[in-house]
């Protein structure tokens, strides 16, 4: 669900909003979505779990980032909330004390639903670019596939396309096998 306002919206609009939705402001417009279905929470728990232990922790891989889910951007006078998004520590050596995330990760996660995809590849990946977050993945769980972008010249260039059963390394985290088959455990065709 998108508001219009005969202004662009404010983060008084949004923090009015139920806590059973996801609510972002992109380009002036309040969008707030239901919390997501089982399929995607399953393949955005499982991605999480890929990623925490060996970035986030340390443990069994190189560490180095901050892996959180959901937190809230304010870039601009955008408010997003990805799915998942990661912040190299040489960038940000700690957490904000804001309940927000005023710097702009270097990975976004966005996993795709039909309610969410035209916003995620569209005005949130322009966001992103013009924020410079050097890499975003774009899951989608119904689809079976992992697109894997890298910001080149303030452009967004598709480096993998990943689907079905790959076990695969995707940037920016090489250091750790995805097996895909896992992402999509669960759902009608996996």
């Amino acid at each position: 669900m998108s508001s219009r306002f005969d202004r662009p919206a404010t983060y008084d609009d949004l923090v009015k909003l139920p806590d059973h939705v996801v609510a972002e402001i992109v380009d002036g417009e309040l969008h707030a979505t239901p919390r997501p279905a089982p399929r995607h929470a399953n393949t955005g728990s499982i991605i999480g779990g890929r990623l925490v232990q060996p970035y986030h922790e340390g443990r069994g891989g190189p560490g180095g980032w901050w892996i959180l889910y959901e937190p809230e951007l304010h870039v601009g006078s955008d408010v997003l909330v990805p799915d998942w998004a990661g912040w190299r520590r040489r960038r940000m050596p700690a957490l904000p004390t804001t309940a927000y995330f005023p710097l702009a990760p270097d990975w976004v996660c966005e996993i795709l639903s039909p309610s969410t995809a035209s916003l995620d590849r569209v005005k949130k990946l322009s966001i992103y670019a013009r924020e410079q977050v050097v890499h975003a993945w774009l899951l989608d769980p119904i689809a079976g596939t992992l697109e894997v972008l890298r910001l080149e010249g303030g452009r967004w260039t598709i480096i993998a396309t990943l689907a079905g059963d790959e076990v695969a390394r995707a940037e920016p985290f090489l250091e750790v096998e995805l097996d895909l088959r896992s992402l999509w455990a669960g759902s009608a065709e996996g």
